[in-house]
């Protein structure tokens, strides 16, 4: 049998040993955790260690134990917190089976912290960057007014903060440190204040929180943040919009569905115009950014996201030189460029992480955009769209109202990242 203890928010690692032997239980053969919770759990002298670093050789190293003396190994594994909640539970049942495991959690760090905040969490998102790309994390803090972040090397409060602030993200980030020790720490700052300070110690939880938006009303039915939109490719009449400057909802339709936004992508919108877009994007969860040179189109994105409760981070400038300073994408939509469209889709399609899709009223203005996508490798398709509308007529006939066809090219990175599902040596031990 392995038994997995959680530790280290409330109940103490030096029970450890108690947990197991109270059931009578005889002394583990061997002893798996992270040093801090090694020291502190009491083993009897004699008993083997197993220092966690990378997973894979600790998970070796318990096969071996356990095939030499059978039935008689007892494995007791020490992990923080909730060690089912993005912990080490998954690797060893993947390894040895559901079976194999007797679990005994302690209280998950992110309940911990969200209680210290004095704030409920069944609305949070919640998101690893403990072994993980911290890109995802700052998407998802972009994105959800409330994000708790499981820290990681290179990926604390001082990366996240930085990352935050460059984007000039209105956030409050709640640090929780240490929890449930003697030197536990709760710290509030702007994410500015966090890239500047040094954060000393391990930091199990941050919690990324929009003020205004914390708290969300009413009751709840589904744990998580709310589910993605009910309809997409909304009628041009949901958005502000001056001088028929936005994307007509069929085009909108087959762009979001090239684009694929989700949660935990950042996709631009450039040439934004009413920023229909990237609003769409960012209903289905994916941190938007609105990029204009107008200022007048710069507030109608803004509006429009307020319209429809999102939040959508606008560029004001003349790309491609108002791109350098954004991160990288992992979608971009391009609905104008004039001039610019070549050096714009070259720019986009150098950085763009997965795809980039292009939308144009002018044909020959298509050889430009598509010669620039497939320079940067990305593999080229394109559709051209002609649709009608329904239209009423006096007498209760309807015709058949003939939209302006727009071609829309995409290119598609070879071997892009379609999945963040992260492998087992990002496990919080």
């Amino acid at each position: 049998m392995i038994t997995v203890i959680g530790t280290g928010t409330g109940t103490g690692t030096g029970t450890a040993v108690e947990a197991m032997t109270a059931t009578g239980r005889p002394v583990p053969t061997l002893a798996v955790g992270a040093r801090r919770h090694l020291d502190a759990a009491g083993l009897p002298p004699g008993v083997p260690r197993i220092v966690l670093g990378p997973l894979a050789p600790a998970l070796e190293s318990v096969a071996a134990h356990r095939a030499e003396l059978g039935p008689a190994a007892r494995v007791l594994v020490l992990a923080s917190g909730d060690p089912g909640f993005f912990g080490i539970v998954r690797a060893l049942a993947a390894r040895f089976g559901p079976p194999a495991l007797d679990v005994r959690p302690s209280v998950p760090s992110v309940a911990v912290a969200f209680a210290r905040a004095g704030l409920p969490w069944d609305d949070a998102a919640v998101v690893s960057a403990h072994g993980r790309d911290a890109r995802t994390a700052v998407h998802v803090c972009l994105a959800r007014p409330k994000t708790a972040v499981l820290t990681g090397p290179g990926a604390g409060p001082a990366e996240l903060g930085a990352a935050l602030a460059r984007l000039g993200a209105r956030r409050t980030l709640v640090v929780a440190s240490a929890l449930g020790g003697p030197d536990e720490e709760l710290v509030r700052c702007s994410p500015r204040e966090a890239a500047g300070r040094s954060w000393p110690g391990p930091v199990h939880v941050l919690l990324c929180l929009d003020p205004a938006r914390a708290l969300a009303p009413g009751p709840r039915v589904l744990a998580g943040p709310p589910p993605g939109p009910a309809r997409w490719a909304l009628p041009e009449e949901e958005f502000a919009h001056r001088d028929e400057m936005v994307t007509k909802a069929e085009v909108r339709a087959m762009a979001l569905a090239r684009l694929g936004p989700r949660l935990g992508d950042l996709v631009w919108d450039i040439g934004a115009g009413s920023g229909s877009v990237a609003v769409e994007c960012a209903r289905f969860g994916a941190a938007a950014v609105a990029v204009e040179k107008s200022a007048g189109a710069v507030a109608l994105c803004r509006a429009n996201a307020a319209a429809h409760g999102v939040e959508v981070l606008t560029v004001q400038g003349a790309a491609p030189a108002a791109l350098d300073g954004l991160p990288e994408p992992d979608a971009v939509f391009i609905g104008g460029g004039g001039a610019e469209l070549g050096a714009i889709t070259a720019h986009a399609a150098r950085r763009a992480r997965r795809t980039v899709v292009v939308a144009l009223a002018a044909l020959d203005r298509v050889p430009v955009a598509r010669q620039a996508l497939a320079a940067a490798g990305l593999a080229v398709d394109g559709v051209l769209l002609h649709a009608a509308r329904l239209m009423p007529l006096p007498g209760e006939v309807t015709r058949l109202s003939a939209r302006n066809p727009v071609f829309l090219l995409w290119g598609d990175r070879p071997g892009g990242p379609e999945s963040r599902e992260n492998d087992e040596q990002g496990a919080r031990p």
